[in-house]
């Protein structure tokens, strides 16, 4: 398994490339802003053709370049429906702080947006990606889990976006965020996995859940929380 990264735009979105291997196919997740040059320069680097967009979510720091890169290689994007507004009309989902650095600001949605549905295997370009919808930070979050093959000693991977972080976990004080539905995806999604699951977040450095079950004050959290919570 290849996968490639670049820390996007201002507010760092980590754009990934996922593939076989050099000169292939490949997936890229969360096209954000100012990323269709920087991510052009990383496949152009791999020799590698990417085939489809999946996103964790529809903020606007994963989504800005989506339009561009699908219509640039003429390829599908994924969205979760929960979140299918958000391209469309960013300004309402990012609230009243965000809203003047990002008023007039339009996304039309490419030409082919394709369904997440939860516990779903997309098989793209050799590489299958199961959906894991996890709301909290937005309604139509989810995370991708994959094998990351011999070369990382057969350890699974997350592709967590901005469910869980180092450290940390995403932010629920936007529009559509729930710190209830963030309790249940930590619970019921994410506790569950392998301590060996290597999660490659939306922001900032890779981790592991069992790091993170370890430390993470937010996973303790949700841990102890009853089991009706988040649902």
């Amino acid at each position: 398994m290849l996968i490639r990264s670049f820390p996007a735009g201002a507010f760092g979105t980590n754009c990934y490339a996922v593939a076989t291997g050099p000169r292939a196919e490949c997936v890229v997740v969360d096209p954000g802003m100012d990323a269709v040059e920087p991510l052009a320069r990383m496949l152009a680097d791999d020799g590698l053709k990417p085939v489809a967009v999946v996103l964790t979510h529809g903020h606007l720091d994963h989504t800005f370049s989506v339009l561009p890169v699908c219509d640039g290689y003429d390829i599908p994007a994924y969205l979760h429906p929960a979140d299918s507004g958000m391209l469309s009309d960013p300004v309402r989902w990012h609230g009243p702080q965000l809203a003047p650095l990002i008023t007039g600001v339009a996304l039309p949605d490419p030409a082919d947006v394709l369904t997440l549905d939860d516990g779903a295997t997309l098989s793209l370009a050799g590489v299958d990606l199961t959906v894991r919808h996890a709301p909290g930070h937005t309604q139509g979050s989810v995370m991708f889990s994959l094998d990351l093959g011999p070369e990382h000693d057969m350890a699974p991977g997350l592709l967590a976006g901005d469910v869980l972080f180092a450290g940390s976990v995403g932010r629920v004080d936007l529009p559509g965020g729930s710190w209830e539905a963030m309790l249940g995806s930590l619970r019921d999604v994410v506790l569950p996995l392998d301590d060996a699951t290597v999660v490659l977040p939306g922001h900032g450095p890779a981790t592991t859940v069992g790091r993170e079950r370890a430390s993470n004050p937010y996973l303790a959290e949700a841990a102890a929380a009853p089991k009706g919570r988040g649902l």
